[in-house]
């Protein structure tokens, strides 16, 4: 998930990683004619990437820079027209600079993604009242404060100062996002009921405890914020004198700052939440909703794909992959039906991890060992490795929510933050072990783990390049590292492999729910049945993720679209080159640019195809 143009996605932005390419790795030099030109288009891309992250505070502490370090990002929708003004007249500028005809194949596509970038922030503004802003999927009022206890590092007294002062900063933009809800509920545009109560759980959560309350443990931030400041006072930064007028800092800052903020959204959640409907209804149901329903699937999948075209592509998707489940059923002997084997694997407790903190820490333990099983063996399928580490931690509890979907979340470009892999284990009875070697694959490696930190680490493209994000590029590469993963040798117990096409046909399912809800009017309850009657996924998640999808329209069909392109593209790729395919060139050339859209990707795989077939065999023993 990731990281579009709009100033509001800097929550799901990407931060920087790290590669390490392979000894006898080539990079073909671009032609002589065409250098000059491409060099400097990439100077001027570098300056120009410059001058954006300048205005976002917040996205330069991802990269782990501190400039602005005491600043968070405005989010009003004037800052955000300002910042669409400028993309477009930065893409004009391009355009009468540069000559696009002497441009190498590399650049040529550093400024395709500057122009198509331009043109999906405009799309955006023009489809902004459409959107649902506080969620139970990762809403700013849990994403803010994850802001300042992951990613604001604090390693002097300034630096604490400045952290002071961000609780100042997230909650202005806590209240300038609350006008934007508003705005858009003005317009018609709610979200489903259950959207307000997990928002108003996750803003509860943040401002009960000390130092709102004299009783009770402390809060998020204020355990966060003493945890820092006992760092700095344990490390001799600061002395005791200097640590007690910081916490008095944080105290109030949290009591007059943060507080006023979170109650004022509490308050107008809990009053427009009776002007919802009480039962969810797709975007279809909204002013202009099937519009804004068809924009969502473009924005999410980079295709031109309709949504019946999506549904299609997905009910022939399910029966194809539930024919594979029935080979592995039939393999382990069970004498049932499909359905009756989902049932056994929901229900039998040889699946299921007790719902202990032993439990969780032995979800954890084993997801380490997975991840370690496929580390040792990606060097014979990628030339370019990630250098950033990789951990499996717990969600915090703050925005832990039983059943909700594991998630990666990416470290610093200087390698000081681990990539993080995280997993709700709240209620352990949806978290299934015949699922969870597969969703270490998607998120770990060689999933997005190793996608995003090849991406973000190289030096060979522009620097914006690093941050761009495209779901179906990215979560389509997560979903095929899960597939991967079997051809590396994993998945060697029979009912992982079934957890495997458990998890393909999820984002199958997808499809079909996805299109379902917001085209076909398709309820809560029809969509939960659909996913039980095709899938052994614990009811838990299916209710999470069926309510993730009315909050998210067409997200969740960039999975499947971006899988089944990267597949198709390697089997065109395999059957253009005979022996002088490489699946490791195949990979690198996927990875090392970035995330691209899919006609984009396509375009850079013929020309790797073209280029290929004029190299002498390379001998790969």
């Amino acid at each position: 998930m990731y990281r579009s143009v709009p100033t509001i996605c800097l929550f799901m932005m990407l931060a920087l990683g790290g590669c390490q390419e392979r000894a006898g790795s080539e990079v073909t030099a671009p032609p002589a004619q065409s250098a000059t030109e491409s060099e400097a288009l990439n100077v001027w891309l570098d300056e120009k990437f410059e001058e954006r992250l300048q205005m976002s505070p917040a996205w330069m502490t991802r990269l782990g820079r501190k400039d602005r370090y005491d600043e968070y990002d405005d989010l009003t929708e004037a800052e955000a027209d300002r910042q669409l003004a400028w993309l477009e007249a930065s893409a004009a500028e391009m355009q009468a600079t540069f000559n696009y005809d002497a441009l190498n194949p590399e650049a040529r596509t550093s400024w395709d993604l500057w122009l198509y970038q331009a043109e999906q922030a405009r799309n955006a503004r023009n489809f902004r009242r459409g959107n649902y802003i506080f969620t139970q999927m990762l809403g700013p009022q849990s994403t803010v404060a994850q802001f300042l206890i992951r990613f604001h590092k604090v390693d002097s007294e300034a630096d604490m100062e400045a952290y002071v002062s961000r609780i100042g900063g997230i909650s202005q933009a806590v209240s300038d996002l609350l006008t934007r809800a508003q705005h858009n509920a003005a317009a018609g545009i709610r979200p489903p009921r259950f959207a307000y109560e997990g928002a108003i759980e996750e803003a509860t959560k943040l401002t009960t405890g000390a130092p709102f309350t004299q009783v009770g443990p402390g809060s998020p931030l204020w355990t966060d914020a003493n945890g820092k400041i006992d760092a700095l006072t344990a490390s001799g930064a600061i002395d005791a004198v200097a640590a007690d007028r910081l916490r008095a800092q944080t105290a109030s800052a949290l009591r007059t700052e943060f507080a006023p903020a979170y109650r004022s959204l509490i308050d107008w959640l809990n009053t427009d939440m009776d002007n919802a409907s009480p039962e969810p209804r797709g975007v279809h149901a909204n002013p202009g909703g099937a519009d804004y329903y068809q924009y969502r699937l473009q924005a999410a999948t980079t295709t031109d794909l309709t949504a019946e075209e999506i549904h299609e592509i997905g009910l022939a998707e399910v029966a194809r992959i539930q024919a594979e489940m029935e080979v592995i059923r039939e393999q382990v002997g069970f004498e049932g039906d499909l359905n009756a084997f989902f049932e056994y694997l929901k229900t039998d407790s040889r699946f299921q991890y007790p719902n202990t903190d032993e439990g969780r820490k032995g979800y954890i333990r084993d997801s380490e060992r997975y991840l370690a099983f496929i580390d040792a063996r990606l060097p014979e399928y990628f030339g370019v490795l990630p250098k950033a580490d990789l951990v499996v931690r717990r969600v915090e509890a703050f925005r832990e929510q039983d059943g909700a979907p594991q998630h990666y979340l990416l470290g610093s470009p200087d390698g000081s933050r681990p990539g993080i892999y995280y997993a709700h284990l709240s209620d352990m009875t949806s978290m299934p072990r015949h699922l969870m070697e597969a969703v270490a694959y998607h998120e770990g490696n060689p999933g997005h783990h190793m996608q995003i930190s090849i991406a973000q680490e190289s030096t060979a493209v522009p620097k914006f390049r690093t941050q761009l994000g495209f779901t179906a590029f990215s979560e389509g590469w997560g979903l095929y590292a899960e597939r991967l993963a079997k051809e590396m040798g994993a998945y060697q117990d029979p009912y992982s492999d079934f957890g495997r096409l458990s998890t393909e046909i999820w984002r199958a399912i997808r499809l079909v729910v996805d299109t379902g809800i917001h085209a076909k009017g398709w309820t809560e309850e029809g969509a939960v049945a659909y996913f039980q009657d095709n899938s052994a996924i614990a009811e838990g998640a299916i209710r999470a993720e069926v309510q993730r999808y009315f909050v998210w329209p067409g997200q969740a069909t960039a999975y499947k679209i971006g899988m089944l392109k990267i597949l198709k593209l390697r089997e065109t790729a395999r059957a253009a080159l005979g022996e002088q395919f490489d699946i490791r060139d195949f990979h690198d050339t996927i990875l090392t640019g970035g995330a691209v859209p899919l006609h984009i990707l396509e375009r850079r795989v013929h020309e790797w195809i073209d280029a290929r077939a004029t190299q002498p065999p390379t001998d790969t023993t």
